[in-house]
C-alpha cells in the first residue's frame, strides 16, 4: 500500500492581527479591540492543505500569544515532518506531551490535522467524525455595556435574525439584573437570553440572581463563581444546577470527569466545551463522550477565532449527541480573516459546508 501521499511535507505557522469590529467587554477585564490567532498550514505530499488556528484565552489558560507563538516556532513541528495524517490520533497525543501548556497551540495543530483527514475522506469533517445533527442556532454575544447600548445592539441582531442572545454580566449584580429586566421587557418572546458572568459572582450573588430573575425566563448561568470555588456549586437546588453551564472551571477530560462526578448527581448541567482550552478536536471529543455518558448537555463556545477554528469546533459539536447548544460567534466581529467558508449562517443557524474537510479555503 502506497502511504506516501499522506505524509506530511511541511508546515508553516503565521501570527495574524485580526481588530475587531466591534470591541466589547466582559466582567474583570479592559475592553477588547483586537486579537491574535496562530495559523498553522499542513501540507502533504500529495499536495493537500489543512488549515487550522490557535486563539490563546490568557485568562483562562494562561497560555499568552508570546507562549503559543514560541510553541509553534518552526523547530517545535520538524517532528511532524514525514508522519502520516492517518495516525491523528497518536499525533495529537504527542502534541499533548510536547506541549502541555499550549492548548491553542495544541488546537491549531490538531484542526489542521482534522482538516486533512477530513480531506482525504473526501467527506466534511463532521461525517468522518459520526455526525449527529445537521443545523443549530448559535447565540451572539453583548458584552458588558450601558443599558442603551444593549437595547440597540439586541435590535440589530434581533434584524439579523438571531434568536438566541448572550449577555455579558458579572461587574455588578444590581446593574445586571435591571439590564436584563429592561432587555426582557423589550425584546419580548422574540429572544432567548443566556447570561455568562465570567466568575463575576460569589455564590451568594449567584442565589440572588436566580432568587431575582426568575420571572425572565433566563436560559442558563455560565460561570457565575471562579475556578475555585466552582464547587459550592453542588449546594444549590438541582433546578438552579441544571441551568448552570461549566467554562473556566472545564479546560480538559479531568475537569470533566470531576465536574461530572459523584455519578449521576453532575455538579452542573451544561459544560461548555472550547478547543482553545481543551487543545483540539480530538481532546473536545473525549470530553463529549464523558458529558454523554454523565447526561450533561454541551454547549460549544470559542474565543475571538478565525472561521477556521470555528468551523472545527461546529463540526466537532456536530458529531456528539449530547450538543445541545452553540456559542460560536467568535468570528463574526473580525475585520478581516484568512479564509472563507467553514460554515453558512442563516437567521442565527449554522451549518457545515458540504465539502471535504472543515472546507475552508484560503483568501
Amino acid at each position: 500500500m502506497d502511504r506516501g501521499g499522506m505524509r506530511i511535507r511541511s508546515i508553516a505557522v503565521s501570527a495574524e492581527r485580526f481588530p475587531l469590529t466591534r470591541p466589547y467587554a466582559i466582567a474583570g477585564q479592559d475592553p477588547v479591540t483586537e486579537v491574535e490567532n496562530v495559523v498553522v498550514r499542513i501540507e502533504t505530499e500529495d499536495g493537500l492543505t489543512g488549515f487550522g488556528a490557535g486563539s490563546p484565552g490568557e485568562h483562562v489558560t494562561g497560555e499568552t500569544n508570546e507562549s503559543c507563538r514560541t510553541a509553534l516556532a518552526p523547530g517545535n513541528l520538524e517532528w511532524l515532518r514525514g508522519r502520516d495524517v492517518r495516525t491523528l490520533r497518536a499525533l495529537c497525543r504527542e502534541s499533548s506531551e510536547r506541549f502541555p501548556l499550549t492548548p491553542a497551540a495544541r488546537a491549531a495543530v490538531d484542526i489542521a490535522l482534522h482538516d486533512l483527514l477530513g480531506q482525504r475522506a473526501g467527506l466534511p469533517l463532521a461525517d468522518v467524525l459520526g455526525r449527529a445533527h445537521d443545523a443549530l442556532p448559535t447565540s451572539i454575544t453583548i458584552g458588558i455595556k450601558s443599558l442603551q447600548e444593549t437595547l440597540a445592539e439586541a435590535d440589530e441582531y434581533l434584524a439579523r435574525g438571531f434568536r438566541v442572545l448572550k449577555v455579558k454580566i458579572g461587574d455588578a449584580l444590581e446593574k445586571d439584573i435591571e439590564r436584563l429586566e429592561k432587555l426582557r421587557e423589550h425584546v419580548g418572546r422574540r429572544a432567548v437570553i443566556r447570561v455568562d458572568a465570567n466568575i463575576g459572582y460569589t455564590i451568594e450573588q449567584t442565589e440572588r440572581f436566580f432568587e431575582r430573575t426568575a420571572p425572565l425566563d433566563i436560559e442558563f448561568v455560565e460561570q457565575p463563581v471562579t475556578r475555585e470555588t466552582f464547587d459550592l456549586v453542588r449546594g444549590l437546588p438541582a433546578a438552579w444546577r441544571r441551568r448552570i453551564a461549566a467554562d473556566e472551571s472545564l479546560h480538559g477530560e479531568k475537569d470533566a470527569l470531576d465536574l461530572a462526578g459523584p455519578p449521576g448527581d453532575p455538579a452542573c448541567g451544561i459544560y461548555n466545551i472550547k478547543l482553545m482550552k481543551c487543545g483540539g478536536v480530538w481532546p473536545a471529543l473525549r470530553i463529549a463522550a464523558i458529558a454523554e455518558t454523565a447526561g450533561v448537555s454541551l454547549m460549544w463556545g470559542c474565543m475571538d477565532e478565525s472561521r477556521i477554528s470555528i468551523a472545527a469546533a461546529l463540526h466537532a459539536a456536530f458529531a456528539s449527541p449530547a450538543t445541545r447548544y452553540l456559542d460560536l460567534d467568535g468570528s463574526l466581529d473580525l475585520a478581516r480573516d484568512v479564509v472563507s467558508g467553514g460554515f453558512t449562517l442563516e437567521d442565527g443557524v449554522m451549518r457545515t459546508l458540504d465539502t471535504p474537510g472543515l472546507g475552508v479555503e484560503r483568501v
